[in-house]
């Protein structure tokens, strides 16, 4: 006879933005249809101002649930603001300890970086409670969402613009805006041969740049062997811009690298996206215009 295994059990929880009306409770039922447990923290329905409830609470719901061997995945429901006000305050030995599957998205880049520079802790890049709660969710976005966490080791090819190459290293990165915030602090990861991917949205070209050019100065991208570019759409234009867009802002920085630049990774704030570990081994391969990135030696969903 088979050995009976329990439903695999998520954790909502909202660090950062309050979440509209709903939407914790749409993506539990996502959830809850593919037979899983869902528990719902009290920050996914509280509000302060932007915040989805104070500080403490939200530092508290995160916490709690990262540290709950009863939880195999905890999600966050949404970005926005806040985590950087709690860094100085997260566990995050206690949480490497615990070994949870943590996913988010935008402003949980502070704790994804935060949590590989202090605890050496690998946790992923992905979907929120919004792509979940959707009318429609992605195919490809669930598809990829369930297979990062699945499987020991796992690939994707996309289509793409940059030099060709063949690269190996730690994959890492996450939202542009906090990247280039956390730069001098000990939550920015000091890499060697790192694999960087960015992504960002609602930032003009110049914006973009300006932010691309302190991670060059600060000397992040010299410990980089390879940066790929996902999605920045969308991209406000500028009354002065007189044609200096996006594609300049990046050709601006590719002629100053001495790695890849690449673009085309399918990853962002829109709906069809990656699900990508943030401290993970690494292989980055282009040809011709076609990107292979593979990853392996992240933590996956026990049989």
């Amino acid at each position: 006879m088979k050995a009976r295994t329990r439903a695999p059990a998520l954790g909502l929880v909202a660090p950062s933005g309050a979440l509209p009306e709903g939407m914790a409770d749409r993506a539990a039922h996502f959830f809850a249809r593919r037979g899983w447990q869902v528990q719902a923290g009290e920050s996914c329905f509280a509000r302060t101002t932007r915040f989805a409830g104070p500080d403490e609470l939200r530092l508290r719901d995160l916490q709690a649930f990262a540290t709950d061997r009863r939880i195999d995945v905890v999600l966050s429901a949404r970005g926005g603001y806040g985590l950087s006000r709690l860094l100085d305050r997260i566990d995050f030995e206690a949480i490497a300890r615990a070994g949870r599957i943590i996913v988010g998205i935008s402003d949980f880049t502070a704790f994804n970086l935060g949590y590989l520079a202090r605890a050496g802790g690998i946790s992923f890049q992905g979907p929120s409670a919004g792509d979940f709660g959707a009318a429609e969710p992605d195919p490809f976005t669930v598809e990829q969402f369930f297979a990062a966490l699945t499987n020991a080791e796992h690939r994707v090819e996309f289509a793409g613009e940059g030099p060709d190459c063949d690269v190996g290293g730690t994959l890492w990165g996450g939202n542009l805006a906090l990247v280039a915030a956390l730069a001098g602090t000990p939550y920015l990861p000091r890499l060697r041969g790192g694999i960087l991917f960015l992504e960002d949205v609602n930032e003009p070209a110049y914006r973009i740049e300006r932010m691309l050019l302190q991670l060059l100065q600060a000397g992040v991208f010299s410990r980089c062997r390879a940066v790929v570019l996902g999605d920045f759409s969308p991209v406000p234009a500028q009354a002065t811009d007189q044609g200096y867009d996006l594609s300049a802002a990046v050709e601006q920085l590719r002629a100053r690298l001495d790695i890849p630049l690449l673009t085309g990774l399918p990853f962002g704030h829109v709906p069809r996206k990656l699900t990508l570990p943030v401290g993970a081994r690494a292989r980055l391969r282009a040809h011709a215009g076609r990107i292979e990135l593979s990853f392996s030696g992240h933590p996956t969903l026990r049989a």
